[in-house]
């Protein structure tokens, strides 16, 4: 770090002039990125991914993509819109309840056409078909609705993309400067904003490149604009801190600078290293959408971190003072208020340590009923509509809510397979148009009376899958990919984790010095990603709050990706925190105090910087969340209250508390030259 110093020292104004241009040609380069970003989640090598590119190639649609649903209320006859829609959307497969008396309600008040269009690349696989079909609907002499899953989740107008991620980065900026002012009271609170903004075009530039030679999914372009944001400014603001600390300590500007890269640009190393650990294991999962989530998530820390280590003490030297007005804030980063926290977990550390393990505890447990799948019918329907009222309309018709994500079967025994599934549980229907026949294999559609996201919908489509797989059937559809997901990526989950945990555990015990605190650091994050998940399964699956905070109904259950994409994004996250809190105190132990009083020291240095980064990055997730998208939703609300939790209950009270209550065995770790000496614990200092 002393060397990286002297270089930046000494070479200040051609750091400064890369960046600058690495930032100017990353502002060109952003735009072309985004519009090359990819929407695939292929699924290589599993069953049901393979049948439904069998499907799509041979059929010209469906497999993994819904159908479109276009409902006709009011006991209207159906044969015209069926002969509308199939003019409308050439080449497309329909259904129509001429086909299938299953597709008209016992009633005789709704039935339903099923049309499987032709899809086109790009976000909106029914762009093209969408508009036609709405003007079937629009011209039908009866009351008929488009919807389906893929029409709820893509809006009434058709456009899922919601605010753009440049709107989003502006909102997510402007919250994090207005805690920056507060932190600094100066001017000087635009420096973390400018490294955060050379982070994130550079890491535009070097993602624009990687979709010329792999597929990158839409998704990185929200994890990289808004966590990118919150990661650059968290390593900034740790930075600028200690160098005005050092300034007050009437060191020169250079030293202060040489100073402050060497305790705080320390800790921001290995907390970026860290946190590209954690993210680049994505990389490691057979799922190519969550290994460009890794490629991409691997390039935030690190970019972030070059910036904090050599174009943020380029600015301090060169203008940093001048930004430091107006002078209203001390130079001190002690926060009295947290060091009457500390001293107060630390002088009654026991009753700390089991009142945050019971609260994370209560938090974590909602997680035990965690299940995987798509949000449900009702979920997407609450956003309001027409096609959310016509899918409504379809749930309580008794048509059978698993019409929305049908289960495909290929087959060259249709008849075979309609015996083998029919009588199965749960099973509304079981079609085998004679039309839906190429080269030998048929397309049989089995639908669910319970929506297929929901447990009983999916126990009954895992039912129908083992039955005609035994008949000798391959068994597509949304239902069998997104089982398949499940398999692939959480079936070689323990292995990854476990070597994010070792990896891990090497970086911190060379950051701090000890054996003790990297293993209290690693339990401590299994706690926090314990109660990040159990917060938002609570809130998204079960339903509690989610009306009230996102006018929505429960999801009843948790996107298949998103556990995997929190533990990623989570896990080095919060270590960061836990390195800023430990590196200090550890740095407060080394100067004489003992554990007690560096705990206190640490916490009273760190609580304030803490809290503001969390604050920063909890502003960044809430502006994640008004992307429209469900799944995206519950992505920003676990990413949110994660970082909330770890940042109040976990640093805040339980780790201090565990490194008081484990005193001098926290600094153990062993040596050919027998245990290095320690700080006397006599030495005490005023707590």
């Amino acid at each position: 770090m002393n060397a990286l110093s002297r270089f930046v020292v000494a070479h200040r104004w051609w750091v400064l002039v890369s960046w600058l241009l690495l930032a100017a040609v990353g502002g060109f380069a952003a735009p072309k990125a985004t519009a090359a970003l990819s929407y695939d989640f292929s699924l290589p090598g599993q069953d049901g991914y393979e049948t439904n590119k069998v499907i799509t190639e041979r059929f010209g649609s469906g497999g993994d993509l819904s159908p479109v649903l276009l409902v006709v209320a009011d006991a209207g006859d159906p044969a015209p819109v069926v002969r509308a829609a199939t003019a409308a959307v050439p080449g497309a497969r329909i259904l129509s309840p001429a086909d299938e008396p299953a597709l008209r309600a016992p009633d005789g008040r709704t039935s339903v056409v099923v049309v499987y269009p032709a899809p086109v690349p790009g976000p909106e696989p029914y762009l093209a078909a969408l508009p036609a079909l709405r003007q079937v609907a629009a011209s039908a002499a009866v009351p008929v609705t488009v919807t389906g899953k893929d029409v709820l989740e893509s809006g009434e107008d058709g456009d899922s993309g919601g605010a753009d991620v440049l709107v989003e980065t502006i909102a997510g900026g402007t919250g994090a400067l207005l805690v920056l002012l507060l932190v600094f009271g100066s001017v000087l609170a635009l420096m973390p904003l400018l490294i955060a903004a050379a982070s994130i075009l550079t890491t535009f530039l070097i993602v624009w490149g990687l979709t010329g030679v792999t597929d990158v999914s839409f998704i990185v372009q929200y994890l990289l604009a808004l966590i990118g944001l919150g990661v650059a400014i968290d390593y900034a603001l740790l930075i600028v801190t200690r160098w005005r600390e050092e300034r007050g300590h009437g060191h020169s500007n250079a030293d202060a600078v040489s100073r402050a890269m060497g305790t705080a640009g320390r800790s921001v190393f290995f907390s970026g290293v860290t946190v590209a650990v954690s993210l680049a294991a994505l990389i490691a999962l057979p799922v190519p959408f969550l290994r460009s989530v890794g490629f991409t998530g691997l390039l935030i820390p690190v970019v972030s971190v070059l910036a904090a280590l050599t174009l943020l003490p380029a600015l301090l030297l060169v203008i940093g003072p001048r930004l430091d007005w107006p002078h209203r804030r001390s130079t001190d980063p002690e926060s009295r208020l947290w060091r009457r926290i500390g001293a107060a977990v630390v002088r009654r550390r026991w009753v700390s340590i089991a009142l945050a393990t019971l609260a994370l505890l209560v938090l974590a447990a909602p997680v035990l009923g965690l299940r995987l799948g798509r949000p449900t019918n009702e979920s997407l329907a609450s956003q309001g509509g027409t096609a959310a009222a016509a899918v409504t309309r379809l749930d309580a018709s008794g048509i059978g809510s698993g019409l929305t994500t049908p289960i495909e079967i290929l087959t060259p025994d249709p008849a075979r397979v309609r015996a083998a599934v029919q009588d199965i549980d749960g099973v509304a229907a079981v079609v085998t148009p004679a039309t839906w026949t190429r080269d030998g294999l048929s397309v049989v559609d089995v639908w669910t009376r319970a929506d297929s996201s929901s447990a009983e919908g999916a126990d009954a489509a895992a039912t129908v899958r083992e039955a005609a797989e035994r008949a000798g059937a391959r068994v597509g559809g949304t239902p069998a990919q997104d089982a398949d997901f499940i398999a692939a990526v959480y079936g070689n989950a323990w292995w990854v984790v476990l070597a994010i945990v070792v990896v891990t555990f090497l970086l911190l015990l060379r950051a701090l010095r000890s054996v003790v605190l990297p293993l209290k650091a690693l339990l401590l994050n299994v706690i926090s990603l314990g109660a990040a998940y159990g917060i938002t399964v609570w809130i998204w699956q079960d339903g509690h709050l989610t009306e009230l905070l996102f006018d929505r109904t429960a999801s009843g259950a948790i996107t298949v990706w998103i556990p995997i994409a929190v533990f990623a994004f989570l896990f080095g996250l919060s270590m960061d925190y836990e390195v800023f809190l430990l590196a200090r105190i550890r740095e407060e132990y080394d100067q004489g105090h003992d554990t007690d009083a560096a705990t206190v020291h640490g916490v009273a240095r760190t609580g304030r910087l803490v809290t503001s980064a969390a604050l920063i990055l909890f502003l960044a997730f809430i502006s994640l969340a008004q992307v429209p998208t469900t799944e995206v939703k519950i992505l920003a609300t676990a990413l949110a209250l994660g970082i909330v939790i770890d940042a109040t209950i976990v640093r805040g009270v339980l780790a201090p508390a565990l490194v008081a209550a484990l005193g001098p065995a926290n600094w153990w770790r062993p040596s050919r030259r027998g245990p290095a000496p320690a700080a006397p614990e006599a030495v005490h200092s005023q707590t």
